[in-house]
């Protein structure tokens, strides 16, 4: 078995990290890596990495329903309409007020450019500039890239919070605009399939 690999007995592969509770397995098989277009769960991925800080993602997964409830489902513009009654019925939580700035200033990108995965998909980067073979290795020393950097850059100018390269790159991550499923990971090359075959928003 390669290192930092895990098997099933079906015979599936998966990254280590995801483990065997049910909720992050399914995650990691259906979600995560899978390329994504929709503003809307783009905006939801990009508030529940900025709520992940000093959390386990599994943490975040189990209380995504809870998030979705909270937040109208992540309607973009619901929530940028949020007034100060609303938030207090949130708790005067630092991420609870970046999340509804950021869907003001998602709101405004939307109008200005057409879509906020528009402008995540143009930081994707050029195949020449992934590694080879993809260990956990040379993953844990990519917890930023120039792309992730470049990105929270371009965001925090327009106003956005809780936009750190590091919150990006795991973003991008989970939208596929890279695939980081380990190399020998069964689900590295379906996720691969589904980036050659998606049309990246333009």
């Amino acid at each position: 078995m390669t290192p930092h690999l895990t098997k099933t007995p079906d015979g599936v592969k998966r990254c280590f990290w995801c483990g065997t509770d049910p909720l992050y397995v399914s995650y990691h098989d259906v979600e995560w890596g899978r390329p994504v277009g929709d503003d809307r769960r783009l905006f939801e991925k990009i508030v529940l990495e900025g709520f992940q800080s000093g959390l386990s993602w599994l943490t975040i997964l189990r209380k995504r329903e809870n998030f979705r409830r909270a937040f109208d489902n992540f309607e973009i513009e619901k929530v940028a309409r949020y007034d100060q009654r609303k938030v207090r019925t949130l708790l005067a939580d630092a991420g609870i007020e970046s999340a509804i700035n950021n869907a003001k200033r998602a709101s405004e990108l939307i109008d200005k450019e057409g879509s906020i995965a528009e402008l995540f998909w143009r930081y994707e980067p050029p195949p020449s500039g992934r590694p080879k073979r993809l260990t956990w290795e040379v993953l844990k020393t990519m917890s930023r890239t120039t792309e992730s950097v470049a990105l929270s850059k371009d965001l925090k100018r327009r106003g956005w919070s809780f936009v750190g390269p590091t919150t990006l790159y795991a973003a991008m991550q989970a939208m596929g605009v890279v695939n980081d499923h380990l190399h020998g990971c069964t689900h590295r090359d379906t996720a691969e399939r589904d980036r050659s075959a998606f049309r990246r928003p333009a």
